[in-house]
């Protein structure tokens, strides 16, 4: 493998994707004109050359690192010259990066960390600048007639070692002292939505759309452990042109929510896309729609549909984010994301591996009340299908009640405690109570819907129980947790006597937790009330290899509603021929 050492400049286009939507055409034009008339003469006159075209980018290799430097420079100078005269929805911006490291040769290409870092670098940059690294500053600095103002050091994504990084002053006249440093990332879920666009031509939908933005605000605020910046920040950014890249940095937020608003007859169109700030990845796209009679009851329903979409996508971002995070720089809340697709899981082996990182971040925050609640379902589920040992029964009623004490206001730890305490003490009137507070105080949740299904259909408040499972799957088509609001209405299903239904939603269920031995049951217990005898036979041999040692007197025994009614189950899985 050939390597050599070389000074990679890295440059993007700014806002590409808007200035295409706005004018395919002529923003295509225009970049291939910069790109012939001012971009390969230059990077040719400083002795480079372009390795690599990546649509609105590009990447050159030079052999010096002051020719690199040097034409950077000179290119933001020419693409200001350029933008002069030209209009807002028209000006054509570039990042650029330049490091100065080790690079593989492949042929023409290029490839390696030396690359790898300019693109990062060039994601820092402001519009119209340029961002270096400190090998590139301390190699410069002396030799060029320009300044630097140290950016600090800084994390960049595939990257282990924070890299330091300088941003180069194009103006003589700039002071050179450093300006006010971005704020930091706080340390939860932080999200800034901008005005959305307006499509319509219509200024009527103006006001909608920023009405829209209001609501989503606000109910984005209710949910606890969420930051979201204010409705006077964003909404500085109306009418402008922005890089989410650039946004996210300045607010000092991890997400961004963008969208826009069409109406076609009598029917209005919102798209939103949630973005992840640093390298501006989507997370998360949707549109919804709705009929314009009743605008305020329409905007009602897409800001509940919007963010009853946005929070699990943003809880499994944050817990893809926690994931990738180094060992020796976890917190409390790393501890906790990662122990959520365990939780989610819920198999009696990934509920000790769950337990394990939360008791983690319980031993650096022993007032995390979300993790005290998913502490108690996680030994709830120890004692209902580990063997009924006293200490789990205990420790999972211990974690609850510091869940719903702590967690007063924090409607994810009070619907976990209630849930748990609904199943181990079947006081379903005590946690009905918890359950509604807490959705009164998040009515977006998809996660207190679906444990508050459960709990109604285990109290026989079917017509609630039904109700509210649907409006979770609604809310969270997607979420790992839909096996609770499948299960609530497969068990609503069977106790009313709709089998074929039943056996549809717990199928539903098995597909969203093949590893729940619970789901599995309901799916045989549904069969044979249909008379589908081998289908249920096949439905229990598919239970009893999720978990082998599975019995029918371990089920009864967990007591999930009234007697009668666990009895009748339990005859419907004798007779697939389910162990005793």
């Amino acid at each position: 493998m050939e390597r050599k050492l070389a000074a990679i400049l890295a440059a993007d286009v700014v806002g590409y994707s808007a200035l295409m939507e706005r004018d395919e055409e002529g923003t295509f034009g225009r970049m291939i004109a910069g790109r012939k008339e001012l971009f390969e003469p230059e990077i040719a006159k400083r002795h480079g050359r372009i390795f690599k075209l990546m649509g609105d980018g590009l990447l050159a290799e030079f052999g010096s690192v002051v020719d690199a430097v040097e034409c950077a420079v000179s290119l933001q100078r020419g693409l200001a010259e350029r933008n002069a005269n030209v209009t807002d929805g028209e000006r054509m911006q570039v990042r650029i990066g330049v490091n100065l490291g080790e690079v593989i040769v492949d042929g023409k290409d290029r490839y390696g960390e030396g690359v790898n870092i300019a693109a990062r670098l060039q994601q820092l940059a402001e519009p119209g600048g340029i961002c270096v690294s400190g090998k590139v500053a301390r190699e410069v600095e002396k030799k060029l007639a320009f300044g630097f103002q140290a950016m600090g050091d800084q994390l960049v994504k595939n990257i282990a070692e924070p890299i330091p990084a300088y941003r180069v002053v194009l103006d003589n006249h700039q002071s050179t002292i450093s300006a006010a440093p971005p704020p930091s990332l706080p340390n939860r879920p932080s999200v800034a939505v901008l005005p959305f666009t307006n499509m319509s031509g219509d200024p009527e939908q103006e006001y909608f759309a920023d009405g829209l933005v209001e609501d989503l605000i606000t109910s984005l605020s209710k949910i606890p452990g969420m930051f979201v910046i204010a409705r006077n920040s964003t909404f500085a950014y109306k009418g402008k042109m922005t890089d989410i890249r650039h946004v996210a940095k300045e607010l000092g937020v991890r997400y961004v929510l963008e969208g826009s608003v069409r109406r076609a007859a009598n029917r209005l169109r919102i798209t939103g896309q949630l973005v992840e700030g640093t390298d501006a990845t989507h997370v998360w796209a949707d549109k919804f729609e709705g009929a314009v009679e009743d605008v305020f009851d329409l905007q009602d329903r897409l800001t509940e549909s919007i963010v009853g979409a946005m929070e699990p996508n943003i809880r499994r971002a944050e817990i893809e984010r926690a994931r990738c995070k180094r060992p020796d720089r976890l917190d409390a809340y790393d501890f906790y994301l990662r122990a959520m697709p365990y939780v989610y899981a819920n198999s009696p082996s990934d509920t000790t591996e769950a337990l394990r990182l939360l008791n983690e971040a319980l031993s650096l925050d022993p007032n995390y009340a979300a993790a005290h609640g998913y502490a108690a379902w996680g030994h709830e589920q120890r004692f209902l299908r580990g063997g009924f040992h006293p200490e789990d029964r205990a420790a999972a009623l211990k974690h609850a009640n510091i869940a719903l004490s702590l967690g007063a206001d924090d409607p994810q730890a009070l619907c976990i405690g209630a849930f748990v305490h609904a199943n181990i003490t079947h006081d379903y009137e005590s946690a009905i109570s918890a359950l509604d507070r807490a959705l009164k105080m998040n009515a977006n949740s998809a996660l207190a819907f679906g444990f508050s299904a459960l709990v109604h259909m285990f109290g026989e408040r079917y017509e609630r129980a039904h109700e509210d499972a649907l409006k979770a799957l609604r809310l969270s088509p997607f979420d790992p947790l839909n096996y609770h609001s499948y299960l609530a209405l497969a068990w609503v299903k069977w106790f009313e006597g709709q089998f074929a239904e039943a056996a549809r939603y717990a199928s539903l269920a098995v597909q969203s937790n093949a590893g729940f031995s619970l789901l599995h049951a309901t799916v045989v217990a549904s069969y044979v009330n249909l008379g589908r005898l081998e289908a249920a036979r096949a439905a229990a041999a598919r239970l009893l290899e999720v978990a082998p040692g599975w019995t029918i007197g371990s089920f009864v025994r967990m007591e999930l509603t009234r007697p009668q009614l666990m009895e009748g189950f339990a005859s419907a899985l004798r007779k697939a021929g389910l162990p005793e």
